[in-house]
């Protein structure tokens, strides 16, 4: 694997992964904007490190956007390397030892396990070359990405955040962005359902500040590893070091006792105070595609920064997918696919997580279905999983079916018997999930299709020759019709409160139509079919938006007006860059030497713009 950052960004290079831009650019919505066209481009375009940013440190972004880079990242040719190895770990670990000579083959395995334990070693690490304390502490020396315009400033994106549980003494690395408010501030994005978050309570029922250290950079096995959806109490850097094939060489920091990787780039080291009152931070571009909007977190404290003298500063950009996080969440969706077997569901054959559910809002699932009542048991076992207790949609498959190929879930779709393939539940969503009227909690919704023939004569549907608005509805596209039984419809400009879909299929003649989705009227013509999908998984809550109408499931992903019936008090804005940033990207496209002009994708996006703030 890579001794540091520098040593992975070299091999990109050589791999054709990495594109150089050496002139002077803006950590304030210029980087960002240009990484979006990059990493929208195909297959995740190329890693981009920017040389001038206006600080001491070179820029970063997009090391991991694509399947191969994520790959190499971790040190394999493919992710179904790891999965492999963990596949036959995990086999060999829970196969039945009935034998004194079985038993003896687990030494080995033992042994091998061994090694990936972090380590600790006495001294400094290169992340401790130079030391800023005192008055030298200063975080607008670092090139923190400011990345959106309505986004509450600079942000830390890419970080590791160590802590310690107060009860046990476990070490938890998490990634949560870090709001810069000043020189020695940031927020600390701590959701309710994280473990640092549990660890903050415990701080705070002990009376006690919280040790916190944050690492940038290293070896990227890290930086995935913070991501990954390891169970509590266990070891991220034995992850890393299981990634790695040889173990995390710790330090400790200099002003807690916090242990961190000895070979990363940067080391920001200090304090929240649970007995502080929490700060507001946000708004903030997110993952989602949407704006995470201003909440109460708690305020982090920098008493030391340390860095590697040749520093390289990682940084994510996220907003609408795809985008860098896609990639990342491919990989934990691969490693992750066998211990979900053994250990939680072991009739899944395999689970895809499509890009426009951003991680969490749709999951796909194929299963060895043996008995009646198989699927419901899966649906809500992984409803009751780890962070698979954040998805909204499912879709259960036969063992067999390609789940990954949208024409093959269209010839099951088009097919399914939608009065008893239906499963409703309530529960937990991700924090970000801004369809929902309460926070972190809303509707689920699976599609059962285990018992679908793929083959079998499909129901015609009757189409009319003519379409007339009627009910609130302005446009109709029925170009997924033949393959999905979908209707795409939008509803008149001025965003009415109600829209009567029932009558528009009634009065226009419609017969057998499966599916509808009904969107504003303002993402007609510009959306591509990806966008619309990622928009009706995002903008919807499936025990308000979604209903049997006319006898088809109706998919009402409009964007909400605030506190209309059981809408969110607070509608967010989708991220984009402000045309001032598009034209200057446009104009200095040459200078960048990144080839070929790429448009921007936020064009597309503006015309969902709802207002010049980040909500509605």
């Amino acid at each position: 694997m890579y001794h540091n950052l520098r040593e992975y960004i070299e091999r990109l290079e050589r791999e054709g992964e990495l594109l150089r831009v050496k002139t002077p650019v803006s950590t304030r919505f210029e980087i960002a904007e240009i990484t979006d066209r990059i990493a929208k481009s195909e297959g995740g375009g190329k890693a981009l490190l920017f040389e001038n940013t206006g600080s001491m440190f070179p820029v970063v972004t997009n090391m991991m956007g694509s399947s191969r880079r994520m790959a190499m990242a971790l040190g394999v040719d493919s992710l179904d390397d790891i999965a492999q190895r963990i596949s036959s770990l995990l086999g060999d670990a829970l196969s039945p030892k009935g034998s004194l000579w079985e038993k003896m083959k687990m030494l080995p395995l033992l042994a091998d396990v061994a090694k990936w334990f972090p380590q600790n070693v006495s001294g400094r690490g290169e992340c401790q070359q130079v030391v800023w304390q005192g008055d030298d502490v200063d975080l607008e020396k670092l090139p923190l990405l400011h990345s959106w315009e309505c986004d509450g400033g600079a942000f830390v994106t890419l970080p590791m955040v160590n802590t310690i549980d107060p009860d046990t003494g476990v070490r938890n690395v998490g990634m949560y962005r870090m709001q810069r408010f000043d020189k020695r501030t940031t927020g600390m994005h701590w959701h309710k359902h994280k473990t640092g978050a549990r660890h903050y309570d415990g701080y705070k029922r002990l009376g006690e500040r919280m040790p916190v250290v944050v690492c940038l950079g290293g070896d990227p096995a890290y930086t995935y590893a913070a991501t990954a959806p390891m169970p509590d109490n266990m070891d991220e850097y034995l992850l890393a070091g299981f990634l790695r094939r040889k173990p995390v060489k710790l330090v400790k920091a200099l002003t807690c006792d916090i242990r961190i990787p000895a070979d990363c780039d940067f080391v920001i080291e200090g304090y929240v105070d649970p007995a502080e009152d929490k700060v507001m931070e946000g708004d903030f571009g997110d993952h989602t595609g949407f704006y995470s909007l201003k909440d109460l977190y708690p305020r982090f404290h920098v008493t030391c920064i340390t860095h590697r003298r040749d520093a390289i500063y990682p940084a994510t950009v996220v907003g609408v997918p795809p985008q860098e996080d896609a990639y990342i969440a491919e990989a934990t969706e691969k490693i992750f696919l066998a211990p979900i077997r053994l250990a939680v569901q072991p009739e899944v054959e395999d689970l895809w997580m499509p890009l426009e559910g951003t991680a969490h809002n749709l999951a796909v699932v194929s299963i060895a279905n043996r008995y009646e009542g198989q699927s419901h048991k899966v649906v809500q076992g992984l409803w009751g999983a780890g962070q698979m207790m954040f998805n909204k949609y499912m879709i259960v498959a036969s063992a067999g079916e390609n789940i990954r190929s949208f024409a093959t879930l269209g010839r099951l779709l088009r097919r399914a018997e939608l009065n008893s393939s239906i499963i409703r539940a309530e529960g937990v969503l991700d924090v970000l999930d801004h369809a929902t009227a309460t926070c972190g909690f809303g509707g689920k919704l699976a599609i059962d299709l285990t018992g679908v023939d793929p083959q079998q004569e499909v129901v015609p549907i009757l189409e009319p020759a003519s379409l007339e608005p009627i009910g609130g509805v302005r446009l109709c596209d029925t170009s997924l019709l033949a393959e999905y039984g979908m209707l795409l419809l939008y509803a008149d400009e001025n965003r009415p409160a109600e829209v009567d879909v029932k009558s528009y299929l009634d009065e226009n003649g419609f017969v057998g139509v499966k599916y509808v989705a009904l969107f504003d009227y303002q993402a007609a013509g510009v959306m591509t079919l990806s966008d619309l999908l990622w928009l009706a998984m995002a903008n919807t809550d499936p025990r308000r938006d979604v209903e049997f109408v006319g006898g088809a499931l109706l998919f009402d992903a409009r964007s909400k007006h605030p506190e209309v019936g059981d809408n969110p008090k607070r509608f967010p804005n989708v991220v984009m860059s402000s045309t001032e940033t598009i034209h200057k990207v446009d104009e200095r496209w040459a200078e960048y030497g990144l080839g070929e002009k790429i448009e921007s994708p936020s064009r597309r996006y503006r015309k969902l713009w709802l207002s010049p703030k980040a909500e509605w």
